[in-house]
């Protein structure tokens, strides 16, 4: 395999700057391979490398089931790490989350009595081992006031998370028309929760928890059985059909699982399974850049250099399925030029790279040196260009 790369200043006429990296292979057009899971939503991205192994519907907003309690602990743990909540806080278990989410309510339920104090570590545990739609109410509750105002928190989080394309109406996950996930955005969740909170992580590998002397087990089928498993949930409603968001790590790889639409637990199960053995067996790994070097170059305004490298603060590998000579082509995305003073680290831009129509590789690129104000000339000069350009930019509009 070659690769090119090149510099690419920014054209008069464009607000947009792109800098392509070319990954050449072999000319020879690869047979289409089986599809790996029959899922009708399916998405699988090795974590330690960053990359997308297999995507199926992977941008379609769907019903999350309980999947979308993962937004609701994302917000629980975000709160313990900045200190606003204690694991040894106590919450009342209302009415309203005993009856909706309650053993009234005949739905997953942790079990928890009416009006009892319950910790933030115990409600937890209701909602990732026990998938309890009474704590995770309880939860939202006492930290918005309202689980109306707890949702709001759900999608401007997600916004923050790069979560584009899915909304939430609720803590729980329970049926609401306009809720809606998808499997990348899973995906992406499940790897911040990984990535910033791995103590509390560890909770989701937890087989079983008892509470009002009712002991249940884990709903993750992965737990069970599958090497390495150690995380994440389960859901279900008549919307969803059985949908999972599973983790599991082997020989340092780990790799992350979301299914849904299925029609039975076990179809989940089975499809998880095989889904997860293909990703650790079938594909072999390609380093495209190292750490820290350069993958392209911003052109700079006013500064004392005419470019500032890119580059990836972590090693890019790229992971294709064994065998498999198919067009790997990327593209550098940065909005410039990139004004001066640049400290190094900031960030600028994103490499995003795609095998065939499929994008399997989205990391953050920083500055890769420090590039302070240029002398007097050289800023004149940048402006002058900066004028021509809009010059040219406004005939090209009129043309």
């Amino acid at each position: 395999m070659t690769f090119r790369t090149g510099r690419f200043a920014r054209a008069a006429a464009a607000a947009l700057v792109s800098a392509l990296v070319a990954v050449q292979a072999v000319a020879k057009e690869p047979a289409k391979p089986a599809s790996p899971t029959d899922a009708p939503i399916a998405f699988l991205y090795d974590e330690t490398a960053g990359s997308v192994l297999f995507a199926k519907q992977a941008d379609l907003p769907s019903p999350p089931a309980s999947v979308a309690t993962l937004m609701t602990l994302e917000l629980v743990f975000k709160a313990l790490a900045e200190g606003r909540l204690k694991r040894e806080q106590t919450f009342r278990i209302t009415e309203d989350a005993w009856r909706r989410g309650g053993a009234p309510s005949r739905s997953s339920t942790m079990f928890a009595k009416l009006n009892s104090e319950v910790s933030v570590a115990d409600l937890l545990r209701g909602v990732i081992v026990q998938s309890g739609n009474d704590a995770a109410i309880t939860l939202a509750v006492g930290l918005s006031g309202s689980e109306q105002a707890f949702a709001d928190e759900m999608n401007r989080r997600a916004k923050e998370l790069g979560l584009s394309r899915s909304t939430f109406r609720n803590a729980t996950g329970q049926p609401d028309p306009d809720q809606k996930m998808t499997a990348r955005d899973s995906a992406r969740l499940a790897a911040h929760l990984i990535e910033a909170y791995p103590e509390q992580y560890r909770i989701f590998a937890e087989p079983e928890f008892t509470w009002s002397k009712i002991t249940q087990r884990n709903r993750n089928p992965l737990l069970a059985d599958y090497q390495g498993a150690d995380g994440l949930k389960t859901g279900y409603t008549e919307d969803s059909g059985y949908g999972l968001v599973g983790s599991a790590v082997r020989d340092g790889r780990r790799l992350i699982i979301v299914l849904n639409g299925l029609e039975t637990a076990k179809d989940r199960a089975e499809q998880a399974r095989k889904l997860l053995d293909w990703g650790f067996s079938a594909f072999e790994q390609r380093r495209l850049f190292e750490q820290n070097a350069p993958v392209a170059e911003a052109r700079v305004f006013g500064g004392s250099s005419l470019y500032v490298p890119l580059v990836s603060e972590r090693a890019i590998d790229l992971l294709t399925p064994k065998g498999d000579d198919a067009r790997v082509a990327a593209r550098v995305d940065y909005a410039g030029p990139v004004t001066a003073p640049i400290a190094k680290g900031t960030r600028i831009g994103v490499l995003k790279v795609w095998r065939g129509e499929t994008l399997i590789v989205e990391t953050p690129l920083t500055a890769g040196a420090d590039v302070p104000h240029g002398d007097l000339p050289r800023r004149a000069f940048d402006g002058a260009m900066e004028l021509v350009g809009g010059w040219v930019g406004q005939l090209a509009d009129r043309m």
